[in-house]
């Protein structure tokens, strides 16, 4: 009896997973949706979004054994789905692409600019401070790390330490976890990959994992962009803000830009992505170079 009771349910979940691949959100959903994750997030959701939020939201509906899209709304909508379903719908909905020395210029001015200045300004014995605001899986928390390193190594100081903020609680554990493909990694020279990372044995699939002295360099916290008030206690030296702010409109990238602010000493440095911009806003910085700017 037992058997067959299995058999029927096993035939039940196929045909529920069959039909969640087969729905399609209705605008009216995809309307409700769009706006409780701008009003959250931040992030925008415009209609050629709708097949995207569609697709990655299909899982969710799975792994909840939802039939529906407007079933998975009434919920994440709800105070219990709210409370238990809004960080795995922001997993799914933020998309985080990052790379090791990721526009690579900012390093180099990291190098010639902030580290001499930090060091000469009898600042060298007190830790440098770097948050990586929108850190994402973490590549560009560990490329600073490296350049500090290799930099400390030269001078004997600066001592540091690195915060790295991000909205997704699955992008933060892989940056905690700090273990990443050698496809991740084939852009960086062999040298720093000799001293700054363990191969795995694997010979399958092969991965490294950044070593222990540059993971205790940096701690990992959830942090939401929307939220009035940013519960970081510390003030940094630096701040870096890369390709995060694209997804926001000109008042929200204002808001956030200001908030990051009162966190940064003055005179710190601020760092933004290429495209991103701060022409026109009411914020404390000024420029030094594309993308470049210092608190004032």
């Amino acid at each position: 009896m037992s058997l067959h009771k299995n058999i029927n349910a096993n035939k039940e979940n196929l045909q529920t997973l069959s039909a969640v691949y087969k729905l399609e959100m209705p605008q009216s959903v995809f309307e409700t949706l769009s706006s409780f994750i701008f009003k959250e997030t931040g992030i925008k959701m415009p209609p050629v979004k709708k097949v995207m939020l569609q697709s990655r939201l299909q899982k969710r509906l799975r792994e909840l054994g939802m039939s529906s899209y407007e079933q998975y709304c009434e919920y994440v909508l709800s105070k219990e789905g709210e409370a238990l379903e809004l960080v795995h719908m922001m997993d799914v909905v933020t998309t985080n692409k990052t790379d090791f020395f990721r526009e690579p210029a900012h390093f180099e001015f990291m190098k010639e600019v902030v580290l001499p200045e930090f060091v000469k300004s009898q600042r060298g014995n007190t830790p440098l401070k770097i948050w990586s605001a929108g850190c994402s899986s973490g590549e560009e928390a560990y490329t600073l790390a490296m350049v500090i390193s290799e930099f400390a190594a030269s001078h004997n100081k600066p001592d540091f330490s690195i915060l790295g903020t991000d909205l997704s609680t699955r992008i933060l554990q892989k940056a905690l976890d700090a273990v990443y493909s050698e496809e991740r990694v084939a852009n960086i020279s062999m040298e720093l990959k000799r001293k700054y990372f363990l191969r795995s044995r694997d010979r399958i699939k092969p991965t490294v994992r950044v070593i222990p002295e540059l993971r205790k360099k940096t701690t990992w916290e959830r942090l939401n962009f929307m939220d009035d008030y940013y519960d970081i206690k510390e003030t940094f030296d630096v701040v870096f803000c890369r390709n995060v702010l694209i997804y926001f409109d000109r008042p929200t990238q204002q808001a956030v830009i200001n908030k990051l602010c009162r966190n940064l000493k003055l005179g710190g440095y601020f760092f933004l992505g290429h495209s991103e911009s701060v022409t026109g806003m009411d914020v404390p910085l000024v420029q030094l170079k594309p993308t470049v700017f210092m608190k004032v």
